[in-house]
């Protein structure tokens, strides 16, 4: 009899233990399903106790770099999707940390829908502001929304109104104005305007290059007068300047510290077949250090990177695709400690001898493995820091 009663009792007592458990365990479920969707709703965001949609701005990272990607968003390079946003980061994958994308002045808009896209992915726009009118073709100089007009205010109610939708949209952001103004082949470019012409003969200061500064500064100064404090204005150059000469160096465009907070550079490998594709050092350990001179602390964008899929004879200089992939992805983050984000152009074009420039990071299967390898570095950050914007 005591033995029968004490199997009761343990059979009871096992009974209240295995209710005890799966109550403990549904409780944990919950607990992680719930963790689950707030993490869902804060995908690409590692500050998930700041609220994303209140006053905040971006962290510079102390360690590691961005990484972000502008993808074949049209001719205009505006038709931004969500769609082909998380195609790209499953293809590559890693959530995005910014995307870029265009707001041609010829459009005469602010891209508010694209740009509530991109934040609500919890991605950082980045927007080259192009003055540029249709059909927004290269080297054919200046058209009506000219440096000289923008200088002489032609424009300024569009600059308002652009900075007004800025200031309402709310988010972080960040503009180039006017990129790679060092080049020749955007009619904003120093050369259409007086190039190496001295002005008033004072030596270093050119015309080219003092009448871009003067368009820069009153467009800052204008959108900053509308309150859209939530934009950093970053100063993007071509690595190399064309024609390369001094009057037409990064240094002489610089608007100054106080209308900057990233400094930007394009690196382009090989675009076209004939061209090579040097590695990266040759493109980039001069430019780097010609950036860095115009300021010690202002941390550095590669705004634009990509390099073609080409195929080279034996006995042709350059790097192919796969491997100047790989070498960019490591010396981005190990041989430029200033560079804190870099943006992958993910385009593909037809040339006017029916040939394709083929810049996508999938042009073949070996130039995406190394892409993906390289971007799994845990210093490649796809996922922003969030701090609260100061008052």
């Amino acid at each position: 009899m005591t033995l029968v009663i004490r199997a009761w009792s343990f059979i009871r007592h096992s009974s209240f233990l295995i209710r005890h458990l799966r109550y403990r365990v549904c409780v944990l479920t919950l607990l992680l399903i719930c963790l689950c969707i707030s993490c869902k709703k804060q995908a690409g965001l590692t500050s998930a106790r700041i609220d994303p949609n209140g006053p905040v701005e971006v962290v510079i990272p102390d360690h590691g770099l961005y990484t972000g990607a502008f993808i074949d968003f049209g001719d205009e390079e505006d038709d931004v999707a969500l769609e082909m946003i998380e195609d790209f980061e499953n293809m590559v994958g890693k959530h995005q940390a910014i995307i870029a994308s265009s707001s041609y002045w010829g459009e005469q808009s602010f891209p508010t829908a694209n740009l509530n896209v991109l934040w609500r992915h919890g991605s950082l726009p980045l927007v080259y502001w192009s003055p540029w009118d249709r059909p927004y073709e290269q080297n054919r100089g200046p058209d009506r929304f000219g440096l000289l007009a923008i200088i002489d205010g032609k424009w300024d109610d569009y600059i308002d109104k652009w900075a007004d939708a800025a200031r309402a949209f709310g988010h972080p952001l960040i503009v180039a104005f006017g990129d790679e103004m060092n080049g020749d082949w955007f009619p904003w470019s120093g050369i259409y305007y007086g190039g190496a012409e001295l002005t008033d003969d004072k030596p270093n200061e050119w015309e080219g290059p003092e009448n871009f500064k003067a368009a820069y500064r009153h467009v800052v100064d204008r959108v900053r007068a509308r309150g859209a404090t939530n934009i950093k204005w970053m100063f993007h150059t071509n690595n190399y300047s064309y024609p390369l000469d001094t009057w037409n160096f990064a240094p002489a465009y610089y608007p100054g510290s106080d209308y900057v907070d990233w400094l930007g550079m394009s690196v382009y490998g090989q675009q076209f077949r004939e061209e090579p594709n040097p590695d990266i050092p040759s493109l980039l350990d001069w430019p780097y250090q010609e950036m860095c001179g115009l300021d010690p602390n202002k941390p550095i964008m590669i705004a634009e990177w990509a390099t073609g899929e080409f195929p080279y004879a034996p006995d042709v200089h350059g790097m192919l695709k796969p491997q100047w992939i790989k070498q960019a992805l490591e010396l981005f983050r190990t041989r430029y400690p200033r560079v804190k984000a870099a943006v992958y152009w993910h385009e593909r074009w037809q040339n006017l001898d029916q040939s394709y420039s083929n810049l996508r990071v999938n042009s073949s299967v070996e130039s995406l493995n190394a892409y993906r390898e390289g971007v799994a570095n845990p210093d490649w950050l796809g996922n922003l820091t969030l701090k609260p914007r100061p008052k």
